[in-house]
């Protein structure tokens, strides 16, 4: 049995749920926070056996697509002299971040 863990954009999460289930698997999720633009993101738990572990991969894959967005640079941390102009830089977002580990026990009650 495998635990595969896959950390994604809020935007992606119920489509993702969605083909999993649909697929035949359960998922557990847990709403977290992180990452570079500190935007919310969903870390999805999926009990899988090590056959299916590939088979999660490829759906992940297939939904979780890298796109590019146009944000705004945050403002500097440390003191400056002189006047700040933020501007806009494009940068990659998306994707998916996954884990997969080694579960000695699955139990459902």
């Amino acid at each position: 049995m495998k635990l595969v863990i896959a950390v994604v954009q809020d935007n992606y999460a119920d489509d993702l749920i969605d083909v999993i289930t649909e697929a035949g698997h359960g998922v557990t999720k847990l709403a977290t926070t992180g990452g570079f633009l500190k935007a919310g993101n969903t870390t999805l738990m999926i009990g899988v056996k090590k056959e299916e572990v590939e088979k999660v991969i490829s759906i992940i894959k297939d939904v979780c697509r890298k796109r590019n967005q146009v944000i705004t640079t945050p403002s500097p941390v440390t003191a400056t002299t002189g006047v700040y102009v933020p501007y806009t830089v494009e940068v990659e977002v998306g994707g998916a971040t996954v884990f997969v580990v080694d579960v000695d026990q699955f139990i459902k009650i």
